[in-house]
């Protein structure tokens, strides 16, 4: 997989080759290392026509902030949904504005981080690791002029408007490194354990945690400052310990995120002993009959 990023503030994701920054540690530093990502990281204000570089200008009709320039953003996507950059060699210091493509001249997504963006998932971070190429647009200020995203779609390039939280932050930088993280850890091999994926709060394998919660996790010593752990982790029972991480789930999940308890009984995900377990809990779901 290819992952390019735009942003004003490269040094913000230190190239992986040089193990340091957000893109060169853990996991994603190593799959980068073997080459199962290629990351490229382009300074924006390259595709800045004037003396002082300027990526951002006061916002029609008025109000607080500054608007980031369609012109400047429009040329610096051109290039990188374009074959020009294609050399890993490059860096955004090494990288010099190239022509206008009119379509991409690879399979690549558009993903531009933004509070108003539809909610990043689990499911959606499973779909980005099947794709070849993500282009990040890392947007500051009030945003990217709208016309950006309109002009890019217009082109027939797949663009997504994503949001990591109800929450705001400076930029999209520290968006990007969340979900580049939640992909790449999704793609073959950088993992060492695959089973780790299905087991997952929410499921992204499609396994018995999907829509739910992870439950809680023990490891050695079974005794510390009073408390054990659960005796059906130590059973061997492996159907029992498989029942007993659900009902955790289902407890962890009604109490904590209700909503995606409420998900699963509409689309018909529970089963009667999920609903008796909820019913203990205090979390009544209304359905099918409850067998007890």
């Amino acid at each position: 997989m290819r992952i390019d990023i735009v942003t004003i503030f490269p040094d913000y994701f230190a190239p992986a080759s040089v193990g340091a920054g957000p893109l060169g540690v853990s996991l994603i530093g190593k799959a980068a290392g073997r080459g199962d990502v290629d990351f490229h990281v382009h300074d924006l204000r390259q595709w800045a026509t004037d003396v002082h570089h300027t990526v951002d200008d006061t916002p029609f009709g008025g109000g607080p902030g500054m608007v980031m320039k369609a012109d400047v953003w429009g040329a610096a996507l051109d290039a990188v949904l374009s074959a020009e950059l294609d050399s890993p060699s490059q860096s955004a210091a090494q990288t010099s504005p190239a022509p206008p493509a009119t379509t991409p001249s690879s399979p690549a997504r558009l993903v531009v981080p933004t509070p108003s963006g539809v909610p990043f998932t689990q499911d959606m971070a499973a779909s980005y690791a099947g794709e070849a190429q993500l282009v990040f647009a890392c947007g500051r200020y009030e945003g990217v002029d709208a016309r950006v995203v309109e002009d890019a779609r217009a082109r027939r390039i797949p663009v997504d408007e994503v949001s990591i939280g109800d929450y705001v932050l400076a930029g999209g930088e520290a968006a990007v490194v969340v979900i580049v993280e939640a992909v790449c850890r999704l793609l073959p091999g950088v993992l060492g354990n695959e089973r780790s994926v299905s087991d997952d709060s929410f499921g992204g394998g499609g396994g018995a945690m999907r829509g739910l919660l992870e439950g809680p996790v023990y490891t050695r010593p079974r005794s510390w400052r009073g408390h054990e752990v659960p005796p059906v982790l130590l059973s061997g029972d492996h159907a029992a310990i498989a029942r007993w991480q659900r009902d955790e789930a289902l407890r962890r999940t009604a109490a904590r995120r209700p909503d995606l308890i409420r998900r699963l009984a509409a689309g018909d995900g529970l089963d009667n002993r999920d609903r008796t377990v909820l019913l203990e809990a205090g979390f009544p779901v209304h359905g099918e009959n409850v067998a007890h």
